[in-house]
């Protein structure tokens, strides 16, 4: 959710307002004099909000969206007995050795 608020507001009650935003991930645009001027948001989506705007980032989604359009994918269900079955393999092969 979206809440706009007067940037003299925000300031009086600076400490609610983070921990709103914060804790319920919700957005804050600061307005003077009815102007929007800037926004508040949590600081980890603001990090995924950075990472999108790397190219090379958005490069890899693009192949995995293409991958998966091509069918190339498989089920996750799939996968995890995959995983599970070379981890069953890998403890098979070894020996404890007693001290």
């Amino acid at each position: 959710m979206v809440y706009h608020l007067p940037i003299t507001k925000a300031r009086i009650n600076l400490g609610s307002v983070v921990k709103q935003v914060h804790l319920n991930k919700e957005y804050v645009v600061l307005e003077k004099d009815g102007i929007p001027m800037v926004a508040l948001m949590d600081a980890d989506e603001f990090e995924d909000y950075l990472e999108l705007q790397d190219p090379e980032v958005n490069r890899i989604i693009d192949e995995g969206r293409k991958e998966y359009l091509a069918g190339k994918c498989r089920p996750v269900g799939e996968l995890f007995k995959k995983l599970k079955a070379e981890g069953r393999k890998e403890k098979g092969g070894t020996k404890r050795k007693s001290v």
